[in-house]
């Protein structure tokens, strides 16, 4: 495991699909909702709209860094839900 800062808190990486990177300081109690809300605020889009996974596993807002099994600098993916997807040729 990487050294924690020595708050005992964990730095996750969330990672989009255009490759931006974003960072947040979190205990590993911390319920990952509170990321998600974070995350969706600070990228103006709604939290219903992103999908966050870990290793390729759905996350629930109810998951904890500690339940994940998340490390320091561990990273997740933030995938925006496609709904729909007809095209329509006129």
């Amino acid at each position: 495991m990487a050294d924690a800062p020595n708050d005992g808190q964990l730095q996750i990486k969330v990672k989009a699909q255009d490759g931006s990177e974003m960072f947040f300081k979190v205990k590993p109690s911390t319920k990952m909702g509170k990321v998600f809300a974070a995350y969706a605020s600070k990228k103006s889009v709604e939290q219903r709209s992103v999908k966050f996974l870990f290793d390729g596993n759905r996350i629930k807002e109810d998951d904890t860094p500690e339940s994940l099994g998340l490390e320091n600098d561990d990273e997740v993916d933030a995938m925006l839900e496609m709904v729909g997807g007809h095209f329509f040729d006129v």
